[in-house]
């Protein structure tokens, strides 16, 4: 049997939660996150596109379902930190809720959107938030406890977090599904979740077919692709923020040897600086 594909690949992660006919295993995922039973789902039917796998529009992977008729939900899997990515959260967001109402209608039709977001990073903003599910309302600064409206909910699993919290969790149909995402290798023999042994049971499926691989490798390629620009990008960044504080040592006559210290920088390059 072939090694089962990367959950965390979202052209997988889209293959099984996105797919008309998987709308069970994507109703028991929702309702572990949104602590509800989720029953009655309509998954948005958009194909993937091979092209598609090779670009970063906004959401192009992203799986859209309705639940109740009437709340819209978005889910997406992330695995490149493009460090803009709350920007980009609140975006998908607000343009799932501007399309709840059709032109002529009143505010009053606007649907509640759900966003959910599942990372394989950490966020900067949530670094002492000591769990790995984080949801968001908007709330009043000193009133905490007053949300304005009901109608935004927004969800951000951090993968890496996982282990460090899910005993602090009392979700565990949730802990199941997240050690599913993280390891699908996972034993779940003993586990009582159906749709999750669903879930496993279509990933096996896919990942014994020749095509359904090679689309998640070329999709994998261009992740990787997209993860080495943004690490260049980002080591650039330090680089040039070390070049800038050595110019200012350098300019207080400092030590070019204590500035390579400081900086990490090589005495050479700071004598051409």
């Amino acid at each position: 049997m072939s090694k089962l594909l990367d959950m965390k690949n979202d052209y997988v992660f889209k293959r099984i939660f996105g797919h008309i006919g998987n709308e069970e295993i994507t109703a028991g995922l929702l309702s572990s996150i949104l602590d509800r039973n989720v029953s009655n789902l309509k998954l948005d039917n958009n194909p993937i596109l091979e092209k598609d796998l090779l670009d970063d529009k906004v959401g192009i992977l992203d799986i859209k379902a309705k639940i109740d008729n009437n709340i819209n939900c978005d889910i997406e899997m992330q695995v490149v930190d493009q460090k803009n990515i709350e920007k980009r959260l609140l975006y998908y967001w607000s343009k799932m809720y501007e399309k709840s109402i059709k032109s002529g209608k009143d505010y009053i039709d606007l649907e509640k959107s759900i966003e959910i977001l599942i990372i394989d990073f950490e966020l900067d903003r949530t670094n002492k938030v000591e769990k790995y599910l984080t949801k968001w309302h908007i709330r009043e600064e000193n009133y905490p406890q007053i949300i304005l409206t009901d109608v935004m909910e927004i969800y951000i699993i951090e993968l890496p977090k996982f282990k460090q919290y899910k005993e602090k969790s009392r979700n565990k149909i949730l802990n199941s599904w997240v050690e599913f995402i993280k390891n699908p290798e996972v034993n779940i023999m003993g586990e009582e979740n159906k749709e999750l042994k669903k879930a496993k049971k279509v990933l096996e499926e896919i990942s014994q077919d020749e095509h359904e691989r090679y689309l998640a490798k070329l999709r994998q390629k261009y992740i990787m692709d997209q993860k080495a620009i943004e690490d260049a990008g980002y080591d650039k960044g330090i680089k040039d923020e070390k070049i800038l504080i050595a110019k200012k040592m350098k300019s207080q006559k400092m030590d070019i040897k204590l500035i390579s210290e400081i900086t990490s920088l090589s005495e050479e390059e700071i004598k051409n600086i």
